[in-house]
């Protein structure tokens, strides 16, 4: 018998149990469907990670004490910042940040523990955040340890409701703030929300909240914009050269740690690769699960069309012709299951990615990897009942009942 011959032979083998064949493609159709819908959940995860963080500013340097060095903390000071900000060329601006947690008092509400982040007044620029009312502080104010603040989204509503509060008064721990702003809602990033800060001049912060700690000017953070992306080498290298300079280390040793926002998606996509993989592993345990069903259909069936198969033998059919005849069928099953699975997984991702709240972004090479996987589960799991429908003696198999 020709190949196309033993095909349609067990495309009709299939068609005359339709309802058994389509639920026996159930399981690869969720299993492909599974492999393509959760590697884009995945990806989508990472996009929108990504996107987070680059919203925070673009061209982004940031600055800061390098973790577990002795002293670092307490080196890295205001003045830091300053002499980048003169010295470091290619860049379009600088803030610094030092953080307190304070009660905050305001219009008819109390809060409690309320991050209160000490900024300069570039802060807006380079961290691309732009104000719904009212202004930032500027220079002279931060000079002068004015006592102003702006006020982040969602604490403006928490304190004043719908009512604007500029020119209205918070009080800060015991200090009294009159309000100049109010930020735009930003939301949350990573684990911080944004909406729930207030910013006021970092002098006021080392002025009133770190008074009697040892260095007080220090900073927790300074970020460091760039003219351009094609700056942001020589920038790195200019603040490293500076700050190894002033702290009197050596720079491949440093006490202090510059990165870019680039260096943050990295590490956190390498966070979410255990992620992806264990969703790959679950949607991979369900093609395996549809291929086990596969090779239990596939054994009924050697077991009920036993005569069938005598008949086929008694009449010239050589055993290679039958184990290619139900192997063909195995390999139908999942190629079917398979590419109505690629259809409905693209079609679940791009729903999820509409209707829902997730985000989702269809990765192009899951298509090929799913299918070609349900095509390798047919194969793995019909070969057996093949073999076995090819070694049926053929007296005996015409004897069945």
């Amino acid at each position: 018998m020709t190949f196309f011959e033993t095909l349609g032979m067990a495309w009709e083998g299939l068609a005359l149990n339709k309802v058994r064949s389509f639920l026996t493609t159930l399981g690869v159709i969720i299993g492909v469907a599974s492999v393509i819908i959760m590697l884009a959940v995945s990806a989508g995860a990472e996009a929108a990670i990504a996107d987070q963080i680059n919203a925070l500013g673009a061209d982004l340097i940031i600055v800061g004490p390098l973790r577990g060095s002795p002293g670092a903390a307490r080196t890295f000071v205001y003045e830091d910042a300053v002499a980048i900000a003169e010295s470091v060329r290619n860049i379009a601006g600088v803030s610094a940040e030092q953080f307190s947690a304070q009660n905050v008092e305001g219009g008819s509400a109390s809060l409690e523990a309320i991050s209160i982040l000490g900024v300069t007044p570039e802060f807006p620029m380079v961290r691309d955040y732009t104000l719904a009312a009212g202004r930032f502080f500027n220079a002279d104010e931060n000079d002068r340890k004015t006592k102003v603040a702006v006020l982040g989204y969602g604490i403006a509503q928490d304190l004043f409701g719908t009512q604007v509060p500029l020119g209205q008064e918070v009080t800060i721990g015991s200090t009294r703030f009159t309000v100049v702003g109010v930020m735009t809602a930003k939301g949350v990033v990573g684990d911080v929300d944004y909406d729930g800060r207030i910013y006021i001049p970092i002098t006021v912060v080392f002025q009133r909240f770190m008074p009697m700690q040892v260095g007080s000017d220090r900073v927790r953070t300074v970020y460091v914009k760039a003219e351009s992306r094609e700056a942001m080498d020589s920038v790195i290298a200019q603040i490293t050269a500076l700050l190894a300079e002033r702290h009197g280390v050596d720079p491949a040793r440093p006490d202090f740690s510059v990165q870019t926002q680039q260096d943050i998606i990295a590490t956190q996509e390498a966070t979410t690769e255990a992620f992806r993989n264990l969703l790959a592993w679950v949607a991979g345990v369900s093609l395996v699960v549809g291929g086990i069903g596969i090779m239990n259909i596939m054994l009924v069936s050697v077991t009920e069309r036993t005569r069938e198969i005598g008949l086929r033998q008694a009449l010239g059919a050589r055993p290679w012709d039958v184990q290619l005849q139900f192997l063909l069928e195995a390999i139908i099953l999942s190629l079917v299951g398979g590419l109505v699975g690629v259809v409905a997984g693209v079609g679940g991702s791009y729903l999820f990615n509409e209707l829902g709240t997730m985000r989702t972004e269809l990765v192009a090479a899951s298509i090929p990897l799913a299918f070609g996987a349900a095509a390798a589960v047919g194969i793995f799991f019909g070969y057996y009942p093949a073999t076995q429908a090819a070694k049926l003696d053929p007296i005996e198999a015409l004897r069945h009942e």
